[in-house]
């Protein structure tokens, strides 16, 4: 019988529109080796939408989206839009508003693809950040006082509530779990300085440790597991951490396993949906060139895969996709490939 599933696809901007196709692309060979159809919904979203006819993301749009098994999203950021109104009316509020808590981003390092870490390979790199995706400084606590004066105040509050740190660091214990790797669960704060909100990770850690007796639990500091990034990747299973700290880390995760041409990552909540993408921008000056790197895009798309519970499709796409970066790619940076998007896309294909 086969397995339907509704996908609501946000093309977004710039080259996003280019790699998101390829991403389908690969989706629609996948699904028909392994059973599965596949309905795509496109929505409109992003930066031409708004300067056409002043459209961010409404609240129908909202509500439809709550009703598909996954969003695709491909990248959202228009140069003729101000910094700060699609980032924050689009992405955040898409996260925000379906409570997509849990930020997902393995850090792979595959056959084939060059890192910056001297000495270290695949066995070396592979682990992933489980990051809290809905509070923190980006929830938006904070104002100005005495704003434009010489006496300006600026405050930025990161708001950590028991309920959203509590669900993160249980979703990272059971996906240490699932994973079933080294069994051990990193927690990244700053307990020497930002007392009170880590002070509240550090102690809920240890409380639901008690629910997973054989998963095993480390603390290190920010900027102490930046160094140790670097230095010894290896030691890492999987790590939990707030909102910004995730936002930093996992940039640097990206560059350890190769650029952003390769990140992926997720946007999910358990019991409502997910949303997956490539984590690189728009990059508007590649745009209509058949110069960017789709591959990102396409790992995300098996994330999705993966998420969906399609072990097998998720199984041939993610080895279509080593095969192409082990065997074909020159290099990951755009208009260095050897190949164009659209090919690169059709790589992937000819493999599955």
């Amino acid at each position: 019988m086969t397995k339907k599933y509704d996908i609501a696809v946000i093309p977004g901007d710039g080259t996003g529109p280019e790699v998101v196709a390829e991403a389908v692309k690969t989706l629609e060979a996948v699904s028909d080796k392994c059973g599965m159809d596949f309905n795509f919904k496109e929505y409109g979203l992003g930066g031409d939408l708004y300067l056409k006819e002043g459209t961010l993301l409404t609240d129908e749009v909202i509500e439809e989206l709550k009703d598909f098994d996954a969003i695709f999203l491909g990248a959202i950021g228009h140069p003729d839009v101000k910094p700060g109104i699609l980032e924050r009316e689009v992405l955040l509020k898409l996260r925000f508003e379906l409570d997509l808590y849990i930020n997902l981003r393995p850090v792979v390092l595959y056959p084939g693809v060059g890192t910056p870490l001297k000495d270290k390979g695949p066995e070396d790199i592979d682990f992933v950040v489980i990051r809290e995706n809905s509070e923190g400084v980006y929830a938006g606590g904070g104002g100005f006082l005495k704003k434009g004066t010489p006496d300006e105040v600026a405050i930025q509050e990161s708001v950590n509530t028991r309920k959203g740190v509590e669900r993160c660091i249980r979703y990272a214990f059971e996906y240490c779990q699932r994973r079933n790797q080294k069994k051990l669960l990193t927690l990244c704060a700053k307990t020497n300085v930002l007392i009170y909100e880590s002070d509240l990770w550090y102690r809920v850690l240890h409380e639901v440790k008690k629910d997973y007796p054989d998963i095993d639990i480390n603390y290190q500091h920010v900027d102490a597991l930046c160094m140790w990034m670097i230095k010894n990747p290896e030691q890492f299973d999987v790590i939990v951490t707030n909102n910004m700290f995730g936002d930093i880390i996992t940039d640097l995760g990206a560059m350890i396993q190769g650029g952003m041409g390769i990140a992926a990552g997720g946007n999910i909540n358990p019991d409502v949906t997910a949303m997956f993408e490539p984590i690189g921008g728009s990059a508007p000056k590649y745009t209509g060139l058949n110069k960017i790197n789709p591959i990102a895009a396409i790992c995300a798309a098996q994330m999705m895969v993966d998420y969906l519970g399609e072990n097998e499709a998720a199984g041939m796409l993610l080895s279509a996709i080593k095969q192409v970066l082990k065997e074909d790619l020159k290099g990951l940076d755009a208009g260095k490939m050897g190949y164009g998007t659209k090919e690169v896309g059709d790589l992937v294909v000819s493999y599955i």
